[in-house]
């Protein structure tokens, strides 16, 4: 499990650019569990169960956490499917924060 899991998510404030780079590529390799990172944009990960409605207590388990932090995903949900994708969209693409809410995300799936 990642450390950043650990950490508060914290949008942004004042003039910051996307993250790119080797900054970028230091978090994708902390957050690891099969996050891909979509043209140094957004995160985007599949995550797979046995039916709809374990899907679904998944997708209601990180709109709690999407609330509680104010940071919000797209979620997509399909029988036995929900795909995350996330970026900060004030920045219009990644920043810390969308690899600490990825690293939140992938708890849920062991609580």
């Amino acid at each position: 499990m990642s450390d950043l899991a650990d950490k508060e998510v914290k949008p942004p404030r004042g003039d910051i650019k996307p993250l790119q780079g080797v900054e970028l590529h230091s978090l994708f390799e902390a957050l690891g569990n099969d996050w891909r990172v979509i043209d140094e944009h957004h995160l985007e990960k599949e995550f797979k169960f046995k039916n709809f409605l374990e899907a679904l207590d998944f997708t209601n388990k990180v709109g709690e956490l999407a609330e509680a932090v104010d940071h919000h995903p797209e979620i997509c949900l399909t029988w036995g499917r929900a795909r995350i994708t996330i970026w900060t969209h004030s920045l219009g693409g990644l920043s810390e924060a969308d690899f600490v809410f990825a690293a939140k995300a992938d708890r849920l799936i062991h609580s």
